[in-house]
Order: C-alpha cells, then sequence, then structure tokens
C-alpha cells in the first residue's frame, strides 16, 4: 500500500474530500482497531489543515468601504461577527 499524501501539500477541497471519506469508514465501524486509530489520527490532521487553510483566506478577505456617495474609498479586513 502506498503512503498517504503528507497532509499540508493537500488543497483545502482534496483535505476535505478525504476526511469525508475517512467519516464514513470510521462510521461504518468495519475497520479494525488500529486502522480505525490510524483512520482517526489522520483525520484530526485534516481537520486542523481545513482550519488553517479557511483561517489563512478569511485573513486574505477584505471588505469594500464605500464614502457617502456610495464610491469605494478603500478596504478593511473582513469580519464575520
Amino acid at each position: 500500500m502506498s503512503e498517504p499524501v503528507p497532509v499540508e501539500t493537500l488543497s483545502f477541497e482534496a483535505a476535505m474530500a478525504e476526511l469525508e471519506t475517512i467519516v464514513r469508514q470510521l462510521e461504518a465501524g468495519d475497520a479494525p482497531l488500529d486502522a480505525s486509530v490510524d483512520l482517526y489520527s489522520r483525520g484530526e490532521a485534516l481537520k486542523k489543515h481545513c482550519e488553517a487553510r479557511l483561517a489563512a483566506a478569511q485573513v486574505r478577505i477584505e471588505m469594500i468601504t464605500t464614502g457617502a456617495g456610495g464610491q469605494a474609498t478603500g478596504t478593511q479586513p473582513f469580519d464575520a461577527d
């Protein structure tokens, strides 16, 4: 069996797809205990990777600010809260 792709090299979409597959495998309960532990560990690493990628994307998102006349006056960091 080939070695898994290093988590840090995965795109957000690839990491999410793999994480979804792992969740389905764990929910099915068909894997032996050692394999389940390995799947869980990989899933935890994928989850952290996805969270980091989302946080980095949020930092890059900026909201356009407008003046009284509706003209763009600049940008400010996006705050979803």
